[in-house]
């Protein structure tokens, strides 16, 4: 294998990382506020795929096509939250997670019953990837890339430069005192779900964009996320994004030696060794029980 080869391949896991990095970010969002594991996240994402396919049908344009599927995708949420997790954050975490569950059992039987099972693309033109000393350069890639690139600039501007970002955060580090400083609660977790609704809504957009859209399409990306959401360690969102980059780069250069079909399991086998040596995660700190 040459050095273009082992290049292609760290490009092509950039890229699958990247998909996957945007889920991810979700799940740590909610695990850090709501303090339970979104199993409805790929579902989430499977909606975005169908707003942004029909937005970018009706307009022809990608930048109305993320715009429809943010917005979907933070209705959905929204919704979820509303209809569903609002009555239980006191609740136990197995209780948040059944529940998680079955709104996502509910969001794919309302897909397949509207669309059906049959699995849609969008119309995109064709383009000719660049050639660089054997290095392969994918135009629509490199356009996930930066869409990616812009939707996490947006979500750690909101974390970090905010006073809604620093109430979010305040929230994740300790509920308890939270409350008690007069941060509000509620506020916080509307901002949160619709916001992880609409990061959902664009990733699924863009796994649209690369695959195909179909009722099941975001649940292929739901345990890569969580797998992801773990290696960076759980509620920290920055560590998620790492953590998904480094899974989709290594699951690419591990095709070679293990097959395209086993490369899926080397991320359950690193998120596996990452929970037995440091359970926290690879980024997040120890904590004493206080």
């Amino acid at each position: 294998m040459t050095f273009a080869d082992v290049v292609n391949l760290a490009l092509n896991g950039l890229v699958s990382g990247m998909l996957v990095a945007l889920p991810a970010l979700a799940v740590s969002l909610v695990y850090g506020l709501a303090r339970f594991p979104n199993a409805a996240t790929g579902d989430v994402v499977s909606v975005g795929g169908y707003a942004g396919l029909f937005a970018y049908t009706a307009s022809g344009s990608l930048l109305a096509a993320g715009a429809g599927a943010a917005a979907i995708g933070a209705a959905v949420g929204l919704a979820s939250y509303f209809l569903a997790f609002r009555a239980i954050l006191r609740r136990s975490v197995i209780t948040s997670l059944l529940t998680s569950i079955g709104v996502g059992f509910v969001i794919r039987a309302v897909l397949g019953v509207t669309f059906g099972h049959q699995p849609r693309t969008f119309d995109m033109p064709i383009t000719r990837a660049a050639r660089w000393h054997g290095v392969m350069l994918n135009p629509t890639d490199g356009q996930l890339v930066l869409v990616t690139l812009a939707v996490l600039a947006i979500v750690f501007t909101l974390l970090y430069g905010t006073s809604m970002g620093r109430k979010m955060r305040a929230l994740s580090d300790d509920a308890d005192l939270a409350r008690v400083s007069g941060i509000g609660v509620e506020r916080s977790m509307v901002t949160m779900w619709a916001l992880t609704g609409a990061v959902c809504g664009i990733a699924g957009m863009m796994v649209g964009m690369r695959t195909v859209v179909s009722p099941d399409a975001g649940w292929d990306t739901l345990l890569p996320a969580f797998a992801a959401a773990v290696v960076g360690g759980l509620g920290n969102p920055l560590g998620a994004v790492v953590g998904a980059i480094l899974l989709g780069v290594l699951q690419e250069l591990s095709t070679p030696l293990v097959g395209f079909v086993y490369k899926i399991a080397l991320a359950y086998v690193v998120m596996l060794l990452v929970l037995l040596i440091r359970p926290q995660g690879l980024f997040n700190r120890v904590q004493g029980v206080r």
